[in-house]
C-alpha cells in the first residue's frame, strides 16, 4: 500500500462519493475505484457500503480513515520540516559564549531570534572563553560564537556587536563602594580575582595591561575559570575583580560594581565558520543585519 492509497481513500471518505473525490485527486473515476477495492482485497475487509445513491464508511472504514488521516498529516509536517530546514527556517543553532555574554547579549540575541526565526531552537553553552570558542567552531560543535578578539584560528569569520569597558566589582563593605569613579593606580595594594594567566583569556590580558600601566602588577589572590565564581569571591570580601560592564546587567547581592577612569574598552564580536554555507546561519546574518547588531568598533576598543 502507498500513501497515494491513502489519500485515495480518505478522499472517498471525506466526499462519500467516487466522482466527486475523483475531481478533487484529478483522476478518472474507475481507476479511483480499483484502487479502492484493491485496498479493501489487500486489508481483507470492506471499507464502504455502497449503493447507486449512496457511498457510506463502515465501522472498520471509520477506524481507518482515523488512521490514515493521522499518517498523511505526519507526512505532510515532516515534508514542510524539512523544507523549512533546507530553507533555513528551522533547525538548532549551536552557541558558544563568554560568561559576561550571557548578561546582556545572549538575551538580546534570543529575543531577536524568537522574534524572527520562531522555528530555530538555539542550543547554549556558556562560560566558553575565547580559545574553547575558536575550537568548537572549527571543530564544527559550534555554530555560532560571541567571543573577544584577538581570533587566532583561520578559517573563522567573526563582526563586532558590542563594545564595553572594564568596571571594577567591589565587596559592598569595601573602602570604594562609595566612590563615584574608581581609578586604576587606586588598586595598587588590593587582592585581585582573575582568570587564570594561561586560560586565554582577553579579561585577563586586559586587566594586566591596565594594572601595568598605572604602574604595578596585580596581585592575584585567587584565579577562577567563570565570572560566576569571581563575583562570588567578591561578595564573601575575598578580593576584587575587574570585570566587563555587563556584569552589571545581572545584580550580585554583596558585590557593588563602579566604573574605572580612563577604562579599557573590550570588543565582543559574533563569529562563525568562514566556508559555513547552512541557510540558517545565513538567514541569522541577514536577520541581525536588518536588525543592527553589528556595531562600528570605536578608537581604543581592544
Amino acid at each position: 500500500m502507498e500513501l497515494r492509497h491513502l489519500r485515495y481513500f480518505v478522499a472517498v471518505a471525506e466526499t462519500r462519493h467516487f466522482g466527486k473525490a475523483a475531481e478533487r485527486l484529478h483522476m478518472a473515476q474507475p481507476p479511483l475505484s480499483q484502487a479502492i477495492r484493491r485496498m479493501e482485497t489487500e486489508l481483507g475487509v470492506e471499507l464502504f457500503t455502497r449503493t447507486t445513491r449512496q457511498v457510506a464508511l463502515t465501522g472498520a472504514g471509520e477506524v481507518f480513515r482515523t488512521d490514515a488521516e493521522r499518517i498523511l498529516t505526519a507526512v505532510d509536517e515532516a515534508v514542510a520540516r524539512v523544507a523549512r530546514f533546507a530553507s533555513g527556517a528551522e533547525g538548532v543553532l549551536r552557541i558558544g559564549l563568554t560568561g559576561t555574554a550571557s548578561y546582556r547579549q545572549l538575551p538580546a540575541l534570543a529575543r531577536l531570534v524568537h522574534r524572527e526565526m520562531p522555528q530555530v531552537m538555539l542550543e547554549v553553552h556558556t562560560e566558553m572563553l575565547t580559545p574553547g570558542q575558536e575550537a568548537g567552531l572549527t571543530e564544527r560543535r559550534l555554530d555560532i560564537g560571541l567571543l573577544r578578539p584577538p581570533v587566532r584560528q583561520e578559517g573563522i569569520a567573526h563582526r563586532p556587536v558590542a563594545t564595553e569597558p572594564l568596571v571594577v566589582a567591589l565587596p559592598e563593605q569595601h573602602w570604594l563602594a562609595e566612590a563615584d569613579l574608581v581609578r586604576v593606580e587606586q588598586l595598587r595594594h588590593e587582592d585581585f580575582v582573575m582568570y587564570g594567566a594561561t586560560s586565554g583569556s582577553v579579561v585577563h590580558d586586559a586587566v594586566v595591561r591596565g594594572c601595568l600601566a598605572s604602574g604595578f602588577y596585580p596581585h592575584r589572590a585567587y584565579e577562577v575559570t567563570e565570572t560566576s565564581a569571581a563575583l562570588a569571591l567578591v561578595a564573601a570580601g575575598l578580593g576584587i575583580a575587574l570585570l566587563p560592564d555587563s556584569v552589571r546587567s545581572a545584580p550580585r547581592e554583596g558585590v557593588v560594581c563602579k566604573e574605572i577612569e580612563d577604562a579599557l574598552v573590550l570588543r565582543l564580536d559574533l563569529a562563525w565558520r568562514a566556508d559555513d554555507t547552512s541557510p540558517l546561519l545565513h538567514n541569522l546574518l541577514e536577520v541581525l543585519e536588518q536588525n543592527d547588531m553589528f556595531i562600528e568598533v570605536p578608537e581604543g576598543a581592544t
